[in-house]
């Protein structure tokens, strides 16, 4: 099942998609409504897809995790030395809310940094309250799975010098780099887990106005949703409604020197999961 976050009449409304032209209405708010029922409630009334506006599926998930370093060749790509995993744990961080977008908002350039990059990432939205899972029941919490890109800036400029030899700078730079408003798109559906049997087993490509920039696979991934799940669940309650990016595979800007500029157009797809669509402006647009 192909599930929506829509507009509609000025409210935010959630729905399936049917007949891949009209959306049946299920309730209102988001997807996170709709995840915290127990049961899918009665179909509504159908709408075409024309007359409703889709905006990410979660808007404001209670924890927006992400993944850094979890594709080997995009480690390497960089110059870096390859990870030995078993000596590894996940590198999760956070993205905060305000960082989602949906499929069609524009990614605005800010002012504090000339170097953003793109990430083509998998999404993984929890469908149920879950503590110290299992990796091999992992999958079993997860509701569905959705296209995403883990907009990152690869340089921050404040205005003043700061001491350039501290470790900390960098890695507080890069951190920061991951949480500007609208650098988390998501969308254009949720794909329930039932039509994903293997999220190991899905190809991702990113395009810069229409130019392949990454291809590759989830079957590269250094940890696998079930394993980063787990982790992740040893480390905080998961509840309805969280989502965790993955990692991207290799190709991303940074790599060959190449960022974004207003007007380029970031088109990602990544299995069956759909098309997620952002344009580039600029700063004050």
């Amino acid at each position: 099942m192909k599930l929506l976050t829509y507009v509609r009449a000025g409210t935010v409304r959630h729905g399936r998609l049917a007949d891949g032209d009209k959306v049946v209405e299920l309730g209102d708010g988001d997807l996170a409504a709709l995840l915290e029922k127990a049961e899918t409630p009665a179909d509504g009334p159908a709408y075409a897809l024309s007359d409703v506006d889709i905006v990410a599926p979660l808007l404001r998930p209670g924890k927006l995790l992400a993944v850094a370093a979890n594709y080997q060749e995009h480690v390497t790509e960089a110059g870096a030395a390859p990870l030995v995993k078993k000596t590894l744990a996940p590198r999760l961080f956070l993205k905060p809310p305000t960082a989602i977008i949906g499929p069609g908002d524009a990614i605005t350039l800010p002012e504090v940094s000339s170097q953003v990059d793109w990430e083509a990432e998998l999404a993984v939205v929890i469908g149920r309250r879950a503590k110290d899972v299992d990796v091999s029941a992992a999958l079993d919490i997860v509701a569905g799975y959705a296209v995403s890109n883990d907009v990152s800036a690869r340089s921050m400029d404040y205005g003043y010098e700061r001491e350039s030899g501290d470790a900390a700078v960098g890695f507080f730079d890069w951190l920061a780099g991951k949480w500007l408003d609208g650098f988390a798109p998501m969308g254009p559906y949720l794909v329930t887990a039932d039509e994903v049997p293997d999220p190991q087993d899905l190809p991702i490509e990113l395009r810069v106005n229409d130019v392949v920039r990454q291809r590759g696979s989830t079957a590269q991934m250094i940890f696998s949703v079930a394993e980063l799940v787990a982790f992740a669940s040893r480390l905080m309650t998961l509840e309805p409604g969280d989502v965790l990016l993955t990692g991207t595979p290799s190709g991303v800007g940074v790599a060959s020197g190449d960022f974004l500029a207003a007007g380029d157009e970031i088109a990602i797809s990544i299995g069956g999961l759909g098309v997620l669509t952002n344009k580039v402006v600029g700063r004050g647009r």
